[in-house]
């Protein structure tokens, strides 16, 4: 288990940005609901042959019912399997500043393309000028200038947002640092307005609703949910978004998110990965989440049928 960089070892930050689909990558758990790291590496590995990116330890990965003792874990052996860095975005932000930054360094140690930083979240109403503080105080923990950050706006789960004139302070103090955003707010006008207001400003939306609006108005991709499922009809119209039919697969896309938002995201998404993946332990989620309902995973995968999703999975 890699706990620091060997001399002989090179793990150099790619220059390349990373865009197109990335997926928040759900966590599979074993019976004592522990990582299981194995099928973590093999999910990771089709997820990439089917040219989606990934960002562990966002949203839908459970990432703050992790340890960061965990999250460091998972990370290092992921890497250590081969899984390649260069197209990792992991979520780096916790509560307290000096954990997002020792994660964050671990990141960047390792050649991870850019880190995903939710703000600190717990502390609700605080102003732009701390919100300022703390990315600050993280990226001079930090002090690589390898570090790429992509800002996480979700302020639907995390009740903690980031403004256009708290975005346009960080890129102005650490241009080449700050360089990209996932909007999670549900709000194409508020991603819209980062677009119009930060041309430069690599914009990932939240939702694969809205990759044909972000693409369409320069933006570079989608971290979404449903990647995890579909990452191949995502991805799709990720790389033919200049298509004729480029609206009507949107609406495809739209089709399958729908039918999902019907349930409680992440245990839909897993129940879905264990009906698709043949392994019924998929389907564990770490308290306070709790797994669907038999009724409610009947009706899902009906209704999942009812609009001809299916899934190929076969391990890299």
């Amino acid at each position: 288990m890699r706990r620091g960089l060997d001399a002989d070892e090179d793990y150099t930050m790619s220059t390349a940005d990373i865009s197109g689909v990335v997926a928040p990558v759900i966590t599979p758990f074993r019976s004592d609901l522990s990582v299981d790291t194995d099928r973590s590496i093999e999910f990771c590995r089709w997820l990439l042959s089917q040219n989606c990116g990934l960002a562990v330890f966002g949203t839908n990965s459970e990432a703050n019912s992790l340890s960061l003792d965990e999250r460091l874990d998972l990370l290092e052996q992921l890497v250590d399997a081969g899984i390649d860095p260069q197209r990792m975005m992991p979520g780096t932000g916790c509560c307290s500043t000096v954990e997002t930054a020792k994660l964050t360094s671990r990141a960047v140690e390792l050649g991870c393309a850019g880190v995903l930083m939710l703000p600190p979240f717990y502390y609700k109403g605080v102003s732009d000028d701390g919100l300022f503080a703390a990315f600050s105080d993280v990226i001079e923990r930090v002090g690589d200038a390898r570090l790429r950050v992509y800002l996480y706006h979700i302020p639907p789960v995390a009740q903690v947002g980031i403004s256009l004139a708290l975005t346009e302070r960080l890129l102005k103090a650490y241009p080449g640092t700050v360089v990209g955003m996932k909007d999670s707010s549900g709000d194409w006008s508020n991603s819209k307005a980062m677009l119009d207001a930060f041309p430069d400003l690599r914009m990932f939306v939240g939702s694969e609703a809205f990759l044909l609006d972000n693409m369409r108005n320069g933006g570079v991709g989608c971290i979404s949910a449903v990647a995890n499922l579909n990452p191949g009809g995502i991805d799709a119209l990720y790389r033919n978004w200049q298509a004729d039919n480029a609206d009507d697969e949107q609406s495809r896309l739209n089709e399958l998110r729908r039918t999902l938002q019907n349930y409680p995201m992440i245990p839909a998404l897993k129940a879905t990965a264990a009906q698709f993946f043949g392994h019924a332990g998929w389907s564990a989620v770490r308290p306070p989440l709790v797994e669907l309902s038999d009724h409610e995973k009947a009706a899902m995968l009906s209704d999942l049928k009812a609009i001809g999703f299916s899934m190929n999975f076969e391990y890299a």
